[in-house]
């Protein structure tokens, strides 16, 4: 039987406010256990939540970014549950009237076509605590630094058919909020998450499947292992004669598997109702204007000005605009050089990108900034050193945080351009070979290229390949 996937994702990703949703308390990470939480965070009674404001505007932010229809009135309900880092034994979230309704954002998929991932909603809530385990054998402690954080959760529509296509649309929205502003992003801090569910279903049925969904995926390459992973699992138990059942399960990255956590609750099974201490959130039409004035250019906007303005392929402009941060670098190098913006881009993407992934570094810590490799890329075009030369160059840059001039003049590698040095270099290469010579003027194009390598030997790599190839071949021709 042929089976078709179907999967939604519910993305949490963590508002970068200075304090939390609810209370005073601060937000920063990495503070001593139990130190950012107050008496509103742990729901002591008599305490009133206040709505922060900033974090209504985050919302707004993602809300008109992905086109969705902003509610003019919303309402915070308590989700009941219990949890031993929930403090309160409820979580405030929204439930019927979250601030953002339908929306949807577009994909790129592996054969370069586009594909549209409605969402379903985006609401706010608080984040609950985190369970503590190392160091506490046989017992668990409880960190509430994290209890009252505010979250966006975002909700897709079941429209991703591919563990692949889930990692896509997780990426966009990743890059979405980082552009924002509105989140940092950092997965290995807890700030963007996901749970995945996922169904499968004979392919051509219309009805879904029955759904499992896997909790607390924070990496894109988790997301795929867990997502394929739990494909596999439900078709061999489908196929064996076995059932889906409807529950949460946990993935396991070291055994490369999902296992089971707990039955799966309905809406029903957490009680929600409108919470009695929070007024319903109303959205005045000035504010949604004020919000909507101050959004950045988003990224499917630059990627489309970068392949209009500086002639790019929607591939190349598509990875220079994956983050805020790389796509006010690029564009900073082509400023500078101001001519051959696809040049710049290949250096950008190309050994740039390959130094800061091979020293784990993010572009702030870069060891080779925009004018350095902009000074790089104009001895490029102003034929000073060649393609491959620069290579040598800029790994000698990135070692040493010399500028590219300084290199090339310290080391002598500045390229050569006298045509009457070049043409002595041929003759001599072609005077040590005779017989290579007489086999190319017989017919054997194909040793052309031998020639050439000797007379970059001969040269050092340093003669300009334009005016060898076309030195070369006169000399070669008689």
């Amino acid at each position: 039987m042929e089976w078709e996937t179907v999967i939604g994702l519910e993305i949490h990703a963590q508002l970068a406010t200075k304090s939390k949703i609810f209370s005073s308390s601060a937000t920063a990470y990495g503070a001593a256990p139990n130190s950012q939480a107050n008496l509103v965070d742990l729901g002591y009674p008599g305490v009133l939540p206040v709505l922060n404001a900033e974090a209504v505007r985050m919302a707004l932010k993602f809300g008109l970014a992905i086109g969705a229809s902003i509610e003019r009135r919303s309402v915070f309900a308590r989700k009941n549950y219990f949890y031993p880092d929930l403090p309160k034994g409820y979580q405030i979230s929204q439930y019927e009237l979250p601030i953002v309704a339908k929306g949807s954002l577009d994909i790129v998929l592996d054969d370069g076509t586009r594909k549209r991932v409605g969402i379903t909603r985006a609401h706010l809530e608080e984040d609950a605590g985190k369970s503590l385990h190392e160091g506490l054998p046989g017992a668990s402690g409880i960190d509430l630094n994290r209890a009252g954080t505010p979250l966006i959760e975002i909700v897709s529509e079941p429209d991703l058919r591919s563990a692949k296509e889930a990692v896509a649309y997780m990426k966009k929205v990743h890059t979405l909020v980082r552009y924002l502003d509105i989140c940092d992003g950092n997965m290995q801090e807890g700030s963007f998450r996901c749970d995945a569910n996922v169904s499968v279903r004979p392919k051509g049925q219309a009805r879904f499947g029955t759904r499992a969904e896997i909790k607390n995926l924070n990496s894109f390459r988790f997301v795929e292992k867990a997502i394929n992973h739990e494909i596999e699992r439900q078709i061999e138990l489908i196929e064996s004669g076995g059932q889906v059942v409807q529950e949460t399960r946990l993935y396991d990255p070291d055994k490369g598997e999902t296992r089971s956590m707990r039955s799966k609750e309905e809406a029903n099974d957490y009680r929600y109702f409108p919470d009695p201490d929070l007024l319903p959130v109303v959205i005045e039409e000035s504010l949604l204007e004020q919000v909507r004035q101050g959004l950045p250019e988003l990224p499917d906007q630059k990627a489309a000005r970068f392949a209009s303005q500086y002639g790019l392929s929607e591939y190349d402009a598509g990875v220079l605009t994956a983050s805020r941060e790389m796509g006010a670098f690029y564009e900073d190098v082509a400023a500078r050089v101001g001519k051959e913006p696809k040049l710049c881009a290949n250096w950008v993407m190309g050994d740039f990108s390959a130094f800061l992934n091979k020293d784990n570094l993010e572009l702030a810590q870069s060891r080779v900034d925009a004018a350095g490799l902009a000074g790089l890329v104009t001895r490029i075009v102003d034929n000073t050193i060649s393609g491959k030369i620069a290579k040598e160059v800029f790994e000698a840059m990135w070692a040493e945080g010399k500028p590219a001039d300084a290199i090339i003049e310290a080391k002598g590698l500045r390229q050569i351009t006298d045509t009457s040095a070049i043409e002595k270099a041929i003759d001599e290469v072609m005077a040590k070979n005779p017989g290579q010579l007489a086999d190319y003027r017989s017919g054997k194009d194909k040793l052309f290229g031998f020639f050439v390598g000797q007379v970059m030997k001969a040269t050092g790599g340093k003669a300009n390949p334009a005016q060898l190839n076309e030195l070369l071949k006169k000399k070669l021709a008689g």
